[in-house]
């Protein structure tokens, strides 16, 4: 295979966009497992009498957000802290379940740093930046460390030691849990040392406050422009640099595992002030989310990755069977995960148990009244464990499933469905975390560095970690050394009334629409586009026939919106329409993507690149490398890439059999 200065991606599929330069993601020139130690050691610093004259904007609380809040504020700096929620502890990251990821090889099972590089750069099917895994897997250890020291109750053996359980991708056990409430006692940990802050007057927090656009003044980001989720009053805030950590942007498939306030407006409206978007087509689909049941229900409900421990996936063998589960023989399971991986058996990458899970309810071999799930079952697991351990390991997710459904999984296999969660996509970022905008960093699921195309189950809190406490604290004040002496753009500069102009246009522009659907019923109609055609797989032609519907539905929604109430008050109908025309927006950018990159690799599987075995076909040659997007003021697009090289983790066939 050619070295990566020397490789070029494919040209452009029928014109519909342009082909770009390369992205720099300025490496240090050394090998990759050295790389993060010389960057740190190559940082400037600032004098701790400056710090208190620099303004750092901060745009999200969830672990990066919080983390990197407290960090800089507890270093001295001025942060400004916004969450659209009513509190920073109510970000999304309090709704991760299972358990974060350490290389800290406690129990001898084989583990070390160069195993989790391995797995994650794996894991990922070799399109992730392979120097950001090593970092990521470096800072592991201090993230545990770190997060006990601040009030994170890990779950312990009976001797005090902390206790680990394995995730998907993985044959050693290095997730470190808090049962099934990992993300909600991070989360508390690090809102709680944001709160110290706050208290210290370091950090000012305005929460039920929005981000609508990007202040961009001398080619640099210098502000954001926000509305007052209560109010309605839109104002422009400016500061020296602005950290984006607002998470990513699966619900744009309408049902999805995450909150229903999560959105893409952030990132995308940073995206059209010019940063790069990256491989917006690589979507995680969740392999334990509860199935859709209704067509008017909301949302659908995450189910931890760590039920995979104990719980055994199956169908029945004969299509069509309406058999109850306990009636179906032993012999007339078919436990399809098992039988094909022997290695890696239920606890498969998530990519490759939700196309699995897919094919199975395609194939009529799926359960439920709707026949669109398969059963999580832990009869093996009670019979042999009882049901106090079990009820120790997963009590509170079974509780949460017997909420939900009104079946009890301790009597009733679980029913299970690939859902859209987790995107690897994200704002592309340098190995610094600053996007192709100067001043504008991008820390946890907003950006797109870590987990390439497939992220291996307990590393999204990790990387949100290590974004938070232990990146972002260090490349922020080194960029800042450079603005030492300056001060903040004014809140009346040009730049910031266009922007505030801007967004005052937007929503006037779609509160004058007076159509006759609510925002939600346009948010529906493009899940349905977005499952069908660029869902757990795709083709080019059901990605041909997305790029169409998408369009119509982005014209039917300026043309038909309606959004009842004003401007000045609180308005949750406004708030989803300015997300959706964002999702609309974004959708076409995903299936651009998905059309573009002719293979098939993690969580894009292409249905003309696979193998015989029906595995994902990469294609190295031509499409080793990062997408990244850039739209132009009139909606052209042009497509970036950043070319990619393995030298610790030889590229090889993705094979968990």
């Amino acid at each position: 295979m050619s070295p990566a200065s020397a490789r070029r991606a494919p040209g452009a599929v029928d014109g519909l966009y342009a082909v770009g330069e390369d992205l720099d993601p300025h490496l240090p020139e050394c090998p990759p497992e050295q790389a993060w130690q010389r960057r740190r050691n190559e940082y400037r610093l600032v004098n701790p009498a400056n710090r208190r004259r620099l303004t750092v904007i901060v745009v999200g609380t969830g672990l990066a957000g919080s983390g990197t809040a407290a960090s800089l504020g507890r270093l001295g700096y001025r942060v400004e802290c916004f969450s659209l929620h009513d509190a920073p502890r109510r970000a999304h990251s309090v709704a991760a379940q299972g358990g974060i990821n350490a290389a800290r090889a406690r129990k001898v099972d084989g583990d070390s740093l160069a195993r989790f590089v391995k797995d994650t750069v794996k894991g990922g099917d070799y399109r992730g930046r392979e120097a950001d895994v090593v970092r990521l897997g470096t800072e592991s250890g201090r993230v545990i460390d770190h997060m006990e020291a601040i009030g994170a109750p890990f779950a312990r053996e009976y001797g005090g030691q902390l206790a680990t359980r394995s995730f998907g991708g993985v044959q050693v056990s290095r997730t470190y849990y808090t049962r099934g409430q990992t993300g909600q006692q991070l989360e508390i940990a690090c809102a709680q040392a944001l709160q110290e802050q706050i208290a210290a007057g370091s950090v000012r927090m305005r929460t039920r406050t929005e981000m609508l656009d990007l202040i961009i003044a001398d080619g640099r980001a210098q502000g954001i422009v926000t509305r007052d989720l209560l109010t309605g009053e839109v104002a422009a805030h400016t500061a020296h640099a602005v950290v984006l950590a607002t998470g990513g942007y699966g619900s744009v498939y309408h049902y999805s595992t995450l909150a229903m306030a999560s959105n893409a407006t952030a990132t995308w409206r940073a995206h059209r002030r010019g940063a790069a978007f990256a491989s917006a087509c690589m979507v995680q689909f969740h392999p334990t989310a509860l199935p859709v049941s209704s067509r008017w229900q909301s949302k659908t409900t995450l189910m931890s990755e760590s039920l995979r421990n104990d719980g055994r996936i199956w169908v029945p063998v004969r299509p069509g069977d309406e058999r109850a589960p306990g009636d179906i023989p032993e012999d007339e399971r078919d436990y399809y995960l098992e039988r094909k991986y022997p290695a890696f058996g239920n606890l498969t990458p998530r990519d490759v148990a939700s196309r699995n899970a897919r094919e199975q309810i395609e194939s009529g071999r799926g359960v439920g009244p709707l026949r669109n799930s398969v059963y999580l079952d832990f009869r093996d697991a009670l019979e042999r464990l009882g049901r106090e351990t079990i009820a120790s390991r997963y009590g509170n997710l079974f509780e949460m499933y017997l909420d939900a459904t009104g079946e009890d999984p301790y009597e009733v296999p679980m029913r299970i469905a690939p859902g859209a969660h987790f995107t690897m996509g994200g704002l592309w970022v340098d190995f610094d975390q600053m996007s192709t905008i100067p001043g504008l960093f991008v820390g946890g699921e907003a950006s797109n560095n870590y987990h390439g195309a497939n992220r291996l189950g307990a590393n999204s809190l990790l990387s949100a970690s290590v974004d938070g406490w232990f990146v972002l604290p260090l490349s922020v004040p080194s960029y800042l050394a450079g603005l030492v002496g300056s001060n903040p753009l004014p809140g009346d500069a040009p730049e910031a009334r266009e922007a505030m102009a801007a967004v005052r246009s937007r929503i006037g522009a779609l509160t004058a629409v007076d159509g006759t659907h609510r925002p939600v019923w346009f948010h529906r109609r493009l899940g349905e586009i977005l499952y069908a055609g660029c869902g757990v797989s795709r083709s080019e032609t059901g990605l041909r026939r997305a790029l169409e519907e998408v369009g119509a539905l982005r014209e039917e929604f300026w043309a038909g919106v309606r959004i009842v109430g004003g401007e000045q008050r609180l308005n949750q109908e406004l708030e989803r329409a300015l997300r959706v025309a964002d999702f609309l927006e974004l959708a076409e950018v995903m299936v651009l993507d998905a059309l573009d990159r002719r293979e098939s690799a993690g969580a894009h599987f292409r249905e003309e690149y696979a193998t015989e075995t029906g595995e994902a076909r990469r294609d190295d040659d031509a499409w080793c490398s990062v997408s990244a997007w850039q739209t132009a003021p009139d909606g052209a697009h042009t497509r970036r890439s950043e070319p990619l090289s393995f030298s610790l983790v030889p590229m090889q066939v993705r094979d968990y059999r």
